[in-house]
């Protein structure tokens, strides 16, 4: 086995680390840190690719996830996340701002994810977070009514739970998975949002596994991190083992805090999910967010460096790709889209929101 030093320009040791990783065998950051170096076109880059594509066909077989999401109350948040058009302060120039949607419309959608190959809706909520009282009861019983309509699992992504309590009653009103992302480092989280702590989101994260939800929480990459924090990131989101793990790429929103930044490189977003593929082998990692503006024509890459689950139908404020494409893509990597309703277990792999 080569030194870590080594890794990033030896392609035999990839794939003899890869085999480590099957065999059961945890990547250290310091392997992930130099994995992340490897270059574009290398051979080294086509050892990480065809390993992270083992390791995810080992653990999780050749079947691709696909979830889809609702903004079920956009706009008017109170969070000032950098990244997000619907932050407190940013104007909204491309989406149209509601309040909590109707059941009816949420059937609408649910229908419509189902008709996109979706097996899961996440009705996601621009606000702070859920607390008692009846904003909760709102919240519950519009969940009852959705997960009672057998067209898709019923997810949801509400912002930051207040105690065990509001955690549990979502949990009791039908909600099988819960999204509530990292979104970056601990280290540099204090760069993207003010408002609310990382230690707010791991609480959260406690409240969620400790009522029994599947647990979906992954993050943002391209937002200025490091390398180094980007693994950093990686490791936190193994140390809390979410069932999914969404990784989105910045997309630079005019308006927003973010919006004049770069795109991330086409090459360095595939290589970032290959190691991610590495050190969390046997999660589910979805292409989430951003990917479009970021991949461009390439998109149908991810499925060659290991993901095995999409984002299909639109996003919070942008629009998505087409479920057709998704299919055709799939195919043309030897996977299949799985458009099964599964349900949700303490022993099974589930699929959320981003």
């Amino acid at each position: 086995m080569p030194t870590t030093a080594q890794l990033s320009a030896d392609p035999i040791g990839i794939a003899e680390l890869a085999d480590l990783v099957i065999a059961g065998n945890a990547v250290s950051a310091g392997q992930a840190r130099q994995l992340l170096d490897v270059a574009a076109g290398s051979p080294a880059a086509q050892a990480l690719f065809a390993g992270a594509c083992r390791i995810r066909d080992h653990f999780l077989g050749q079947r691709v996830k696909c979830c889809s999401i609702l903004n079920v109350k956009a706009g008017n948040c109170s969070e000032n996340c950098s990244y997000c058009a619907q932050a407190s302060g940013t104007p909204a120039t491309a989406y149209d701002k509601h309040g909590w949607l109707s059941d009816q419309d949420i059937a609408v959608a649910s229908q419509s994810a189902a008709e996109n190959g979706a097996s899961a809706l996440g009705l996601v909520a621009a606000w702070h977070g859920v607390k008692e009282g009846s904003q909760l009861e709102m919240v519950c019983d519009a969940i009852e009514k959705f997960s009672h309509n057998g067209k898709v699992r019923a997810d949801v992504n509400l912002g930051i739970l207040a105690s065990q309590k509001v955690a549990d009653r979502i949990k009791q009103a039908g909600a099988a998975v819960y999204g509530h992302n990292l979104e970056t480092a601990r280290s540099f989280f204090d760069n993207i949002c003010s408002t609310h702590s990382f230690e707010e989101r791991l609480r959260t994260v406690e409240y969620i596994k400790k009522a029994g939800m599947g647990l979906c929480s992954g993050g943002i990459i391209g937002m200025g991190e490091s390398r180094d924090q980007r693994i950093e990131f990686a490791e936190q989101v193994r140390f809390i083992e979410p069932d999914m793990v969404p990784i989105n790429f910045l997309n630079p929103i005019p308006g927003t805090k973010l919006g004049n930044r770069p795109v991330l490189d086409a090459d360095e977003a595939l290589i970032s999910l290959a190691v991610f593929r590495f050190m969390l082998s046997d999660r589910n990692i979805m292409a989430a967010g951003g990917k479009e503006i970021t991949l461009k024509d390439r998109l149908h890459e991810v499925f060659a460096v290991g993901v095995n689950a999409v984002m299909v139908g639109n996003y919070l404020t942008t629009m998505g790709t087409s479920p057709d494409y998704w299919k055709e893509a799939a195919a043309r990597h030897g996977l299949t889209l799985s458009q099964e309703v599964e349900a949700i277990d303490q022993d099974s792999s589930s699929c959320g929101c981003g």
